[in-house]
């Protein structure tokens, strides 16, 4: 049998063990994530590879952003590895004995690895590296814009709360007339004809001459009928126009991902594929392929369903039987991505015909007369059956065909 070297990884070191064939223990100690002691342990694995004519099984346990110097490692000295899930590495390694450090884990992973099948894993490419770390920040981006919008509305309505009710908010004339004007006594002394102009020139819509000017006059009315809860020397006044500023900085920066995503992502198949879709447009074509990733290390629809958290969690015991429920242990980002486009899905139906939303009326009604949640989570679930079939077979979604699945 093969030699095993297992890797505890944590922060900046790992934790390794080496076992032969007959399941002894020939080499134990920590290696620091630099490149003096990558070097050390390449000579080590080639030292086994030239003695023994045969890679050894390599194994460790995905940490996060911790694990992903060892498989830039592995992946740069075509090394074959096993990266486990954390929650499968926990049941294979647990024992009725408590003992937890990270020295015993790694001793548990090596001698674990004889007597289990664990499937090798195979390195991602880096598109799809890219395109998970520019999603990721899109989350990020959305949060963060989230809580700006909050505070935004809280101070405007200190400062001048009428302009939410003049201006379409979240539009980029909304947050230049923020900037502009973050306080009634801003505007008065202005004329109507100037503020027309600052109106017209603050948005990039083609706005029309008349339309400036109703908004002017109305906004002349507001700052006159407006009392505010401060003064225009308060110092809210200059925290809203950063948070206006800051607000349209985020808008561009999530267009910016998202054109970055599509330009990585626009030759690749899946993309195509995804794109298919009835109400799936390039923002979540690209986001879904980026949570999915390589669709290729999934031999069926059901391991996609685990990674993704769908899977149905059932417990009975004797007589007693709970409702069953989805696991939610998978991606949860991904989870929530494919919620929503089943939602965009349904709200768009009157723009052409989709089986998926078919499949929803359909559970909605008798005898069925599921819940809208319990509904869109099969959705969910047809929807992944149907990505995995499509871009297994490499062919676009068609109503007519799907229909009649």
């Amino acid at each position: 049998m093969k030699h095993v070297i297992a890797l505890d990884v944590s922060m900046g070191k790992s934790y390794m063990v080496i076992y032969n064939g007959l399941k002894k223990c020939i080499y134990e100690g920590e290696i620091k994530h630099t490149k003096p002691e990558f070097e050390g342990l390449r000579e080590r694995i080639n030292e086994l590879i030239e003695g023994y004519g045969e890679q050894p099984n390599i194994v460790f346990e995905s940490t996060g952003v911790y694990s992903r110097q060892i498989e830039r490692f592995m992946q740069e000295n075509h090394y074959s590895y096993c990266l486990l899930n954390p929650l499968e590495a926990k049941i294979q390694c647990d024992s009725l004995r408590i003992y937890k450090t990270d020295k015993s884990d790694a001793h548990q992973l090596a001698l674990t690895h004889f007597s289990t099948y664990r499937r090798e894993t195979q390195g991602a490419e880096n598109l799809f590296h890219q395109l998970k770390s520019l999603s990721r920040f899109y989350s990020e981006l959305d949060d963060e814009l989230s809580v700006i919008r909050s505070r935004l509305h809280k101070v405007i309505q200190l400062t001048f709360p009428e302009l939410e009710k003049l201006f379409t908010k979240k539009s980029d004339l909304f947050l230049n007339i923020v900037q502009l004007f973050p306080h009634p006594d801003n505007v008065l002394g202005l004329s109507k004809t100037i503020l027309k102009n600052k109106i017209r020139a603050n948005t990039n819509k083609n706005i029309s001459a008349a339309i400036a000017e109703k908004k002017a006059i109305a906004l002349i009315e507001a700052s006159h009928q407006s009392y505010p809860a401060v003064s225009s020397s308060d110092v809210l006044c200059e925290q809203l126009r950063a948070y206006a500023r800051r607000y349209q900085d985020l808008l561009q920066q999530k267009e910016q991902c998202i054109d970055g995503m599509v330009q990585l992502a626009k030759e690749r198949n899946e993309y195509k594929v995804i794109l298919s879709f009835p109400g799936i447009g390039p923002n979540t074509a690209v986001r879904l392929l980026a949570e999915i990733g390589d669709i290729d290390r999934f031999e069926n629809n059901k391991q996609l369903n685990a990674y993704a958290g769908i899977d149905i969690r059932r417990f009975q015991s004797g007589k007693t039987f709970f409702k069953d429920k989805i696991n939610k242990r998978g991606n949860k980002h991904l989870r929530k991505l494919l919620f929503l486009i089943i939602q965009n899905m349904i709200k768009q139906r009157r723009f052409g015909q989709n089986h998926i939303v078919e499949y929803y009326d359909k559970l909605k009604t008798q005898p069925y007369n599921k819940c809208h949640k319990v509904a869109s989570i099969a959705c969910v679930n047809k929807l992944l059956k149907n990505i995995f079939f499509l871009i297994t077979h490499n062919m676009n979604y068609d109503y007519g065909l799907a229909s009649k699945s």
